[in-house]
């Protein structure tokens, strides 16, 4: 068991109209993990892993908990706390649904008014 206090939230982004008709993306809070963040090292010596984990800045661990079909690497990112990250890579190592390791990527603070829960 993982544990951790760490509250990860999971958005997905959605594309809505103003009034005149521009496109507008707005990001809505779909689900909740709670877990561990960790620095990841982006200087691996190993070229075999996957691009998007050596892009990855951070990782997130968590109890395996079965995720919204709407959140995929693609289509989401996390906030913690007052902080954004890409998602670049959910894995449930080797599918034994005992863990989640988030691969994640700084893109900074939170700007105001980009999310709604």
């Amino acid at each position: 068991m993982i544990g951790g206090k760490t509250e990860a939230l999971f958005q997905v982004r959605t594309v809505t109209q103003n009034v005149i008709g521009e496109q507008v993306p707005e990001w809505k809070t779909v689900q909740s993990l709670t877990g561990f963040l960790d620095l990841s090292g982006g200087d691996s010596r190993y070229t075999v892993y996957d691009a998007k984990i050596q892009e990855s800045t951070h990782i997130f661990l968590a109890d395996y908990k079965e995720l919204d079909e709407a959140i995929t690497a693609e289509s989401s990112r996390v906030l913690i706390g007052d902080t954004v990250y890409d998602v670049m890579l959910i894995d449930d190592p080797m599918e034994m649904h005992r863990q989640l390791e988030l691969y994640l990527k700084y893109t900074g603070g939170q700007e105001h008014g980009s999310h709604s829960d």
